[in-house]
């Protein structure tokens, strides 16, 4: 298990089956996340890759859900409300998307994490 945790984390895994060993058992990377989660439910960068794998899998109500538990359990997880913004706008939902960016600018400023403000920036702006 250990060798799948550092092959997603490290590599970006763009395939949609990963080794969980060296033997026969494959897993989707999906599955994986799943029990990464499962294992730690408070591991905020287990949660956000869950998320955007649900999101790519087109899984959208299923994406929302994680990266707003993304968002209650690590206030600070920058990154997760840039993303649930995107997600909400895919779904036509502006107004709860402009909330969630806005909260996403205060958090960013809290731990100084420009690139993504940026982006949320960017974003927001879009809007107008």
């Amino acid at each position: 298990m250990r060798f799948s945790l550092l092959f997603l984390r490290f590599t970006g895994a763009a395939s949609a089956r990963t080794a969980t060993d060296l033997g026969d058992d494959m897993k989707t990377r999906r599955e994986l996340l799943e029990e990464f989660v499962a294992a730690d439910p408070n591991d905020s960068f287990s949660r956000y890759a869950l998320a955007l794998e649900l999101e790519k899998e087109r899984h959208e109500i299923e994406a929302i859900a994680q990266l707003q538990e993304v968002i209650a359990r690590d206030p600070n997880y920058v990154p997760a409300y840039y993303h649930l913004g995107r997600v909400l706008m895919h779904m036509g939902q502006v107004e709860d998307a402009r909330s969630v960016w806005h909260r996403g600018m205060d958090a960013a400023s809290a731990p100084g994490d420009e690139k993504t403000r940026k982006e949320i920036q960017e974003a927001l702006e879009a809007l107008d």
